[in-house]
């Protein structure tokens, strides 16, 4: 679908088909000039358009090894959907990846290519590592923009840490300089359908305590829609802006798991896709914390769509 545009303002987009969620965002993208920026103008990005579907196509694969003829059909659905919003928004370039599902079906690849056919939309499966390097990237890129002048804003110890329905994948950081990257087939959905061991856990755990080993005081970046939701349902006397204690998480994840998923919804005003599978990302973020010795997270709200974005607008200038 890449056009011809204006470079100086254009629409771009991207699909995140995760285990959990589909989620299509769509961003303009405005170049303006700036004689105090070093290449004499800015880029400013603007939300215009951001649908999520809570398909799930991870309840198929993480149980059945390959995704249902229903929810193929319900995904083909949502694709066709989502083309009509480029075309309507006059996309200049998209990019859309699927995860850990789609990684590990069956008929990922059949179902990708019929999609790619029949309705014009090139999915590409990306590895866990690829993931977490995009988002990775986003958030160090991130807090450049905002603080071009201070690259000190990213000095520290970093343990990036995204959560997904399929897999975790986790990174570390050191003054802005990857040292370690690693992904783990241990998603909330798959939590959820019983496909994670506890070898599994404790093996992440082992891992990170060796990652780590000899680097103090480590912070957390959390990713991912739970930790998002974990952060705005937590006491607001508790929190502090982007970023939840751990002794608070802890707390919180006791309250969410000593209650039914009915109870959640009720209680904390959760969505059904988003009750049951908030429990086990919470452990997964605590088991990481106890392993780094970490005091809080960072919940810096961006996710892999967004790095899909920055990196198409990248490009764009380049």
């Amino acid at each position: 679908m890449v056009q011809e545009y204006n470079k100086d303002n254009f629409n771009l987009a991207a699909i995140d088909l995760g285990s959990n969620a589909i989620r299509l965002l769509i961003k303009n993208i405005e170049r303006i000039e700036d004689e105090k920026s070093q290449d004499g103008y800015r880029i400013v990005q603007r939300k215009l358009q951001f649908v999520r579907i809570p398909l799930r196509l991870g309840v198929d694969v993480f149980s059945e090894g390959k995704i249902s003829k229903e929810r193929e059909l319900q995904l083909i659905r949502t694709i066709k959907a989502f083309r009509q919003l480029l075309i309507i928004y006059n996309v200049a370039d998209y990019r859309a990846c699927a995860t850990s599902a789609l990684r590990d079906a069956k008929n990922g690849r059949k179902i990708l290519h019929k999609i790619a056919k029949n309705i014009g939309i090139d999915i590409e499966i990306v590895t866990g590592m690829e993931e977490a390097r995009i988002i990775c990237d986003n958030h160090l890129e991130g807090a450049l923009a905002e603080r071009p002048n201070n690259p000190e804003l990213i000095t520290g110890n970093y343990l990036y840490v995204d959560v997904g329905g399929g897999s975790t994948e986790i990174s570390f950081f050191v003054n802005g300089q990857l040292i370690h990257s690693t992904s783990y087939n241990a998603g909330t959905l798959r939590m959820l359908a019983g496909g994670v061991s506890e070898d599994l856990l404790t093996q992440m755990k082992c891992d990170i305590q060796q990652m780590t080993s000899g680097y103090g005081n480590i912070k957390i970046i959390g990713s991912g829609g739970n930790i998002n939701k974990l952060y705005r349902i937590a006491p607001k006397k508790a929190v502090r802006k982007n970023l939840i204690p751990v002794p608070v998480l802890a707390k919180l994840h006791g309250q969410l798991a000593s209650l039914s998923v009915e109870q959640r919804m009720l209680e904390f005003d959760l969505k059904a896709d988003r009750a049951d599978v908030i429990v086990p990302a919470g452990q997964i973020f605590l088991l990481v914390a106890e392993a780094c010795g970490a005091e809080s997270v960072i919940v810096p709200t961006i996710g892999l769509a967004d790095g899909i974005i920055n990196e198409l607008c990248s490009k764009a200038f380049n």
